[in-house]
């Protein structure tokens, strides 16, 4: 996945990665020699973050490569374009940056991600063996940035993965690698075993289709630490159901599964980094497809908690599954729980598409995602759980209903329905997320992408990982 990244040899001599501070550009440039300062103008290069310029060595091959950056959240993203863009050889970042941890870190981790492809589905065009390779120092910070990188390289990988070779049982057999690879303990409960365990949403919603559903439910660490659960909708495909989606809207719909995508990319960062934490995963998947067997708009379905659920439309399935596995979870009573979805085109209609949609019952949780979203460039936005809205999942013919009559305030409509079943926990928040990026930008090509796992991470590393 990351082959481009290799360990730094000190006997090597390898081409340096000069990081320069934008706004300690003109001093830098003072103490340049006057052919450097010569070959800088004449290149008009101000070291704008992101930028990069290459520097002739004394014998006319390439001496070093300037970027420009701002030591900030985004800085990752500064030295993202890098792997891409550079000429095939061996690089190295200066080696004085290894002083600034936090620096070196934020390096790090763009460097990774800017070498990130999804190219499972192409024929090696060559180009691979040619990329250049970055040499990094064996440093708490390069571990730390590699971690992440993978946590977010899982979950890249599964989204982009096409829905005829990512469907429940191919889920359940990448979270029984995962699991393997560190000692997990993976089940899954499947098809009929649904109704026979008490997750009638869950087998109602995947019935449809002739791939089996199932709960994925992976369980790691010490059974006396803090309980950590994460809950993920795994909608390998959505059409819609009977409210078919329009073709353009399902072109999209391998990434409904993308919330359990973040919390299998989450759950390697925690399991990776050995945090001292109970771990459980919890993934309904399934598939909603039109069949004979397909539920219809105006069923009423059963749920684990035993509330009875109208639906008012089939294509609001993921808050269904969710119901049956948050209520599997709250009633552990974890220290925190989150859930990510891809669950509503409201929120990207609220917040737009790189910026996912929090709720939570819990300000301190809250508050504490939200900041560490912002520090690290990986934010969230918190929407309030409205109270006066609940009355719009009012049902006649049963205790509620899966959607509002409403086209207003679908995001937190979405959200208050989850409430109702991740009731008794006493940390919890729900991350409404858009899993994809429309366009290529530096470490974040087009594609499946990570929302949301960073800040919980650093968040459940500093609450509970000491």
């Amino acid at each position: 996945m990351y082959d481009h990244i290799i360990a730094r040899d000190n006997s090597a001599n390898p081409i340096t990665i000069t990081p320069i501070a934008e706004d300690a550009f003109k001093n830098w440039l003072s103490d340049q020699p006057e052919s450097t300062k010569a070959w800088v103008s004449a290149n008009g290069y101000e070291a704008k973050r992101g930028t990069q310029l290459s520097l002739p060595g004394s014998d006319g091959a390439l001496g070093t490569v300037l970027i420009g950056y701002v030591d900030d959240a985004k800085a990752i993203w500064d030295f993202a374009g890098l792997p891409t863009t550079l000429p095939e050889g061996i690089y190295a970042l200066a080696d004085d940056l290894a002083d600034n941890a936090g620096l070196y870190e934020k390096a790090a981790l763009g460097l990774y991600l800017g070498g990130y492809r999804f190219d499972r589905y192409r024929k090696d065009d060559g180009k691979k063996a040619k990329r250049a390779k970055i040499a990094l120092h064996d440093i708490e910070a390069t571990k730390r940035a590699e971690n992440t990188a993978r946590g977010i390289g899982l979950a890249r990988d599964l989204i982009n993965i096409p829905a005829n070779d990512m469907g429940p049982a191919e889920l359940e057999a990448a979270a029984r690698t995962l699991g393997k690879e560190f000692g997990a303990k993976v089940s899954a409960i499947i098809g009929e075993d649904l109704l026979k365990q008490n997750f009638p949403a869950i087998h109602t919603v995947g019935h449809g289709s002739d791939r089996e559903p199932r709960l994925i439910d992976l369980v790691w660490g010490d059974e006396s630490a803090p309980k950590i659960t994460l809950v993920g909708k795994g909608v390998c495909f959505d059409t819609g159901g009977y409210d078919l989606k329009p073709s353009s809207n399902m072109l999209l719909m391998k990434k409904d599964m993308g919330g359990s995508a973040q919390v299998l990319g989450l759950a390697r960062m925690i399991m990776a980094a050995n945090l001292p934490v109970r771990l459980r995963v919890l993934i309904p998947a399934v598939e909603n497809m039109v069949s004979g067997r397909a539920y219809r708009p105006s069923d009423i379905l059963q749920t684990r908690k035993g509330i009875t659920v109208e639906v008012g439309n089939t294509d609001a399935e993921g808050r269904l599954v969710l119901s049956d596995a948050l209520t599997l979870a709250a009633g552990e009573d974890p220290e925190m729980l989150l859930d990510f979805a891809t669950l509503t085109g409201a929120a990207r209609v609220a917040l737009g598409l790189g910026l996912p949609a929090l709720f939570s019952n819990d300000d301190d949780l809250a508050n504490g995602l939200m900041e560490n979203g912002l520090a690290l460039h990986d934010p969230l936005w918190r929407l309030p759980l409205w109270d006066e809205y609940r009355s719009q999942l009012d049902s006649k013919a049963a205790d509620m209903n899966n959607i509002s009559g409403s086209p207003f305030g679908g995001a937190i409509i979405a959200a208050l329905f989850l409430d109702r079943f991740a009731e008794g926990a006493k940390s919890w928040a729900h991350i409404d997320l858009m899993a994809w990026n429309p366009s290529d930008r530096p470490g974040r090509p087009t594609g499946g992408e990570a929302q949301g796992i960073r800040a919980a991470f650093k968040l459940i590393e500093d609450r509970f990982g000491k």
